[in-house]
């Protein structure tokens, strides 16, 4: 049988990657693995029965030239999964007001062209709220996320701008229950809730994600949690492999979503000791049957 590529970046030493627990579930069911570097010069597609995105943590860098080596593997013998289409639509965070226009509860989001540093202020009182979060519409691993405060120095307000010129930025509420009790990622494979994380920054910072210091623990979410989260896959393109959302809960206590991450999410397969066997048994299904996952 052919091997299958799990598509990955030129070194993730500075990242926590879990695939490799997958990689030997799939090594026992007699299936080879090849990581392969979205970057790689000249890569035989071809080669492979399925490209699985995993670990290209840098495309947000230059996402077209992602997009156009996604557009080669659609194009070749190999699957892609998740899909290229999936990708196209994920990829801009704009699939958030969709979402919510779909009904979905996100977390109170603003888009912003270009913003100034003016701009980026008057946001922090169009809230009424002490803290914003700013990112970019095409973004990982929290690069290039601003906490701004109502008493945000000039400098820092001229450095986020500065980050976003040219560029669509959204802004959203901090949310203070990300410091009281963490961010929720709930993982699915084939549609199907497998696990869930819960993930608390270091003190004095606010991302969540490990390689900036935040905390990771094994959760149970609650059912509102979890529903949360199935209904928002719903609205998303179809088939999915893999999924994972990220939740926060609002001031009210409403579950709202924070994003959607169907390209390239760290699926945290560690802290549940049966879901590297579930994503595995997922993969050989789609071997088995090109018209899979379903």
């Amino acid at each position: 049988m052919q091997p299958v590529a799990f598509l990955t970046m030129d070194s993730l030493a500075d990242f926590v990657a879990y695939d490799q627990l997958v990689v030997e579930q799939l090594l026992q069911a007699g299936i080879t693995v090849h990581e392969v570097s979205w970057r790689h010069p000249a890569p035989e597609w071809d080669q492979y029965s399925l490209v699985i995105i995993r670990s290209p943590w840098d495309y947000q860098a230059d996402p077209q030239a992602f997009l156009a080596v996604l557009e080669q593997i659609e194009q070749s013998s190999a699957r892609l999964l998740n899909s290229l289409e999936t990708v196209r639509w994920n990829i801009r965070k704009t699939y958030l007001r969709q979402l919510e226009q779909a009904g979905h509860t996100i977390v109170p989001t603003v888009w912003l062209e270009s913003p100034s540093a003016a701009e980026l202020n008057s946001v922090i009182a169009y809230w009424n709220t002490p803290e914003i979060v700013v990112k970019p519409m095409i973004g990982a691993n929290a690069d290039n996320a601003f906490r701004l405060s109502a008493g945000a120095s000039p400098e820092l307000l001229q450095q986020a701008a500065a980050a976003f010129r040219n560029t669509t930025a959204l802004a959203q509420p901090f949310i203070e229950s990300v410091l009281r009790t963490g961010e929720y990622s709930l993982i699915f494979f084939n549609g199907k809730y497998s696990h869930a994380v819960l993930k608390t920054p270091k003190k004095g910072d606010f991302r969540v994600q490990e390689e900036h210091g935040g905390s990771i623990c094994s959760v149970q979410p609650a059912p509102d949690i979890i529903a949360c989260a199935e209904r928002s896959l719903l609205s998303c393109p179809q088939p999915l492999l893999y999924a994972r959302v990220d939740l926060v809960r609002l001031p009210t206590g409403q579950p709202a979503i924070m994003e959607v991450e169907l390209i390239e999410p760290s699926l945290y397969l560690s802290f549940d000791s049966l879901s590297p066997a579930r994503f595995a048994d997922c993969i050989l299904r789609a071997l088995d049957r090109p018209d899979l996952p379903s």
